[in-house]
């Protein structure tokens, strides 16, 4: 936490070095004294200081300046810190001002120049005040801080964004937060301009792209050279396993991801089953953790960053990224994993992001608060987010199309909504319908056993129900099975034009694709379990078969 700040304005350099330094003596170890001649300036920096959360305990002004008077300072400045102290530095001649002032700008006190001996003129005055202040301050969040309407899909994929790339902030819905609407005034920004985002600083952007508030926040998009022995493409489980044995067996290795690390792992409140967790983990912790150790082996990551194009000159692999530019690599590992699927109902595009979430369980359960929510879905993913909504939500209702959970859902995460009084499941039943203005406010469920329909009201819906890969930037050559799921390893044999892509007298690998040098691992490739541990296990693997290929180019 920074230290508050004792503000010091008097156009006297010589008394204003005198206040500051008698200050510094007593303060300087819980407060930063800082000081100007000018009152015009002060009001701009404490304007700066407001919108960068900083915290302002006490303000102390001479009362004759010739830009304005302490006084009008004083009032002036009990605008943008009204719960700083405030006092008055005045000449004898200026008592009647200063008591004038207690009742109009509630000054807290005035001192008489001079104030020497300070030990017994000013310090005990100056700790009277800063203990009251003391008692009542509550420190302002330290970080970055997003405001906008609760129910925009543009503010809910900013804030999607940071929390999955690990970048803490706090939220501020401008139509329920007296600080958002006072950050805006003090900013000179209109509502019609929302979402903005607010940095440490000061500076803030206005609907940032995110590529534009991720070089902000730190991240990189741009690759450092032009040449890699492996790229991999997708930064969930697999992606992030490839990549720390990748960096730690002294390949030159670049990550690529398009929205944030972890994949839909990354989004889950808590996985319970992984090995050497017993306690389980959430999906941030690990690809945190994941990351970390990745780059700690001097891997080089890109996010946010999307590869559009694959081509295959001679021995290397020519990738084309979302910027227009461009990378080479001896060889290539896809795990993009896969995207949930869209919910089949009217009007439910409308509302996605403003009501409607897929994955984002996490990052909206806040705003859940002592409503009702409900979960299309009953895998895992579905299971996870209703316990962790059930700690928010008045209910949590979990429509399934089967009877039950048993055939999709782990026994340990049943057993833990079996034990949750508010979460109900409703089974053998659909959405049929979203309804709202704005935002989503009503689904319409319908019921398969009887075909009646219910119109319930609710503030959210959260969709879990399966998943397709992302593959549809794929070149052709790469075989897919007809869900668009990568072939590979000895699979390919039996696709009947295997013959025409594959040239080379050797078999393909066990995770490698129809094209030489490019591997796919995790829940991409057909075949595969879908399970954080196999996926991890295959990112690993497949750098072993990395290194088999490039021994023989």
């Amino acid at each position: 936490m920074k230290k508050p700040i004792l503000l010091v304005v008097d156009d006297d350099p010589q008394v204003l070095r005198a206040v500051k330094r008698d200050l510094q003596s007593r303060y300087r170890s819980e407060y930063r004294i800082l000081a100007t001649e000018s009152a015009k300036e002060a009001l701009e920096a404490l304007t700066n200081y407001r919108i960068k959360g900083e915290a302002v305990a006490l303000l102390l002004s001479d009362q004759r300046m010739p830009e304005m008077l302490g006084v009008e300072f004083l009032e002036e400045a009990r605008k943008i810190f009204p719960e700083a102290k405030r006092a008055l530095l005045t000449a004898y001649s200026d008592t009647d001002a200063a008591i004038k002032a207690i009742n109009e700008v509630q000054l807290d006190y005035y001192l008489l120049k001079p104030w020497d001996p300070p030990e017994e003129r000013l310090y005990p005055v100056i700790d009277d005040l800063l203990e009251a202040w003391s008692q009542t301050f509550q420190p302002e969040f330290e970080g970055i801080r997003i405001v906008g309407y609760q129910w925009s899909p543009r503010s809910h994929e900013i804030k999607e964004f940071l929390s999955g790339n690990l970048k803490p902030y706090q939220w501020l819905d401008i139509e329920s937060n007296q600080k958002a609407e006072e950050l805006l005034e003090l900013a000179h920004i209109e509502r019609k301009e929302l979402p903005a985002v607010f940095f440490e600083n000061g500076e803030h952007l206005l609907n940032p792209q995110l590529n534009e508030l991720g070089e902000k926040v730190g991240l990189k998009s741009k690759a450092q050279d032009n040449m890699y022995d492996v790229i991999i493409i997708g930064a969930g489980p697999a992606g992030l396993a490839a990549s720390v044995y990748g960096g730690s067996e002294g390949l030159k290795t670049l990550l690529i991801e398009k929205k944030a690390p972890g994949g839909q792992a990354g989004t889950s409140s808590r996985i319970e089953n992984y090995l050497g967790f017993p306690s389980g983990l959430s999906g941030s912790d690990l690809a945190r953790r994941a990351i970390t150790q990745a780059e700690r082996f001097g891997i080089e990551f890109l996010a946010p960053q999307e590869v559009s194009k694959i081509e295959v000159q001679d021995h290397y692999k020519l990738l084309t990224l979302g910027d227009k530019s461009q990378v080479y690599t001896k060889s290539v590992v896809v795990t993009t994993g896969v995207d949930y699927r869209k919910l089949d109902a009217p009007s439910l595009d409308q509302f996605t992001g403003a009501g409607v979430y897929y994955g984002a369980a996490t990052t909206e359960a806040a705003a859940c608060r002592d409503q009702d929510v409900y979960i299309v879905g009953g895998g895992n993913s579905a299971g996870q987010a209703a316990m962790y909504l059930s700690k928010f939500a008045k209910n949590v209702y979990i429509v399934i199309r089967r009877d039950d959970l048993s055939s999709s859902m782990s026994q340990y995460l049943i057993d833990q909504i079996d034990q949750t009084p508010n979460i109900h499941l409703i089974p053998r039943c659909e959405v049929k319908e979203c309804m709202g203005s704005e935002h989503l406010e009503k689904i319409c469920l319908e019921f398969r056993d009887s075909g009646n329909r219910e119109v319930r009201e609710l503030q959210a819906l959260f969709i879990f129900i399966g998943a397709r890969p992302y593959t549809d930037w794929i070149p052709e050559t790469m075989l897919k099975n007809q869900r668009g799921f990568l072939i590979t390893g000895k699979d390919l044999t039996r696709e009947d034009n295997f013959g025409k892509v594959w040239k080379l007298k050797r078999e393909p690998y066990f995770l490698e694709t129809s094209i030489p040098g490019i591997f796919a691992a995790g829940d991409v490739r057909a075949g595969t379990m879908n399970r954080v541990a196999s996926a991890v296990g295959e990112g690993s693997m497949s750098i072993k078969f990395v290194h088999e290929y490039l021994a023989e180019i």
